[in-house]
């Protein structure tokens, strides 16, 4: 068992993860964004929670709002950009199955294919 107490101070941290999965909190200021229309995760789904905030993310070209509560799968490959269009922070839970980066926040060469 792991554990861990969020902070969801400003900026992307990674939580706690294992070889199949990890947990990371991103917090954006308003205006701030991640990533950008060429960014992706080549070998990672994630799966972003918004906890609190609003903003826009676009994914392919798409543009989706996001609001407290809003659950996001962004599949491997997925061109996305996350941005903050509140007044507020924008405070995200975000799942990466498999990891996505190491603990540091840097990111990770893509798994292989039924891996463990």
């Amino acid at each position: 068992m792991k554990r861990k107490q969020l902070r969801m101070g400003r900026g992307f941290r990674v939580a706690l993860g294992n070889r199949r999965s990890q947990a990371a909190e991103m917090v954006l200021p308003p205006g701030d964004a991640e990533g950008d229309p060429k960014n992706r995760h080549h070998g990672a789904d994630q799966w972003l929670f918004v906890v609190a905030g609003t903003g826009t993310a676009r994914i392919n070209g798409r543009k989706v709002g996001l609001k407290a509560g809003t659950l996001l799968l962004i599949e491997r490959d997925d061109k996305h950009e996350i941005r903050n269009t509140g007044r507020g922070l924008l405070r995200t839970l975000n799942f990466y199955v498999p990891p996505a980066y190491s603990a540091g926040g840097d990111p990770l060469p893509p798994a292989r294919p039924g891996g463990d």
